[in-house]
């Protein structure tokens, strides 16, 4: 049996303080949507993928999805997964296509994304000064940031840059270049160990 174009999915949010306030929605879902949230959990495992759509409940992220579920045509779901992008270690690190970053260390990890970083004070854009993204991409373009993996969640490579001492230093300089203090603060008050390094394909 063909697989189908659409799934009837409900839709509710796991996040705690909202379980008792957010509504279910039904809609119908393309099966190639709903396959791409599971990608993000199972990567590409057809078996996986096919107990995933028999059992017919998925979480991902903040989100619950539930439809009635049914035993899928293996075949079908391999050539499904086809249609999606696999890991290539041969692919050079971007930063022009570079849409977000997450600083890690022991403590909790700080997401960035390209649009906040890279926003400028009124006199720094006078001043043609860089931008804190500008300060990130400088580091991570000098031939060490490392092919990990593909991302389906974010659908992006995902590379990662060690950040050294001297690389924290320079990081901690340019700071103050962010607009949001909040953000700043998460930067300053966490150890850091390495940079993981979105980039979207073109």
């Amino acid at each position: 049996m063909p697989l189908p174009e659409t799934i009837r999915v409900k839709l509710s949010s796991e996040a705690a303080e909202y379980v008792s306030l957010t509504p279910v929605v039904v809609q119908e879902m393309p099966l190639r949507d709903l396959v791409e949230h599971m990608l993000g959990v199972t990567g590409k495992d057809e078996v996986r993928i096919c107990d995933l759509l028999l059992r017919g409940t998925l979480v991902s992220g903040a989100s619950r999805f539930r439809w009635t579920g049914w035993v899928p045509d293996p075949a079908g779901v391999r050539a499904l997964l086809t249609a999606f992008p696999d890991p290539d270690p041969t692919r050079p690190f971007y930063p022009a296509a570079c849409t977000r970053a997450v600083l890690r260390g022991p403590r909790q990890p700080v997401s960035i994304p390209r649009e906040a970083a890279s926003r400028r004070g009124i006199l720094d854009t006078l001043l043609r000064r860089s931008s804190f993204w500008d300060h990130l991409m400088s580091l991570a373009s000098s031939g060490e940031a490392q092919y990990t993996t593909y991302s389906y969640r974010d659908r992006a490579d995902v590379f990662t840059l060690p950040l050294t001492a001297e690389r924290v230093r320079r990081l901690h300089r340019a700071v103050s270049l962010l607009r949001y203090t909040a953000l700043q603060a998460q930067i300053k008050n966490t150890p850091l160990e390495s940079a993981e390094l979105y980039v979207v394909r073109k």
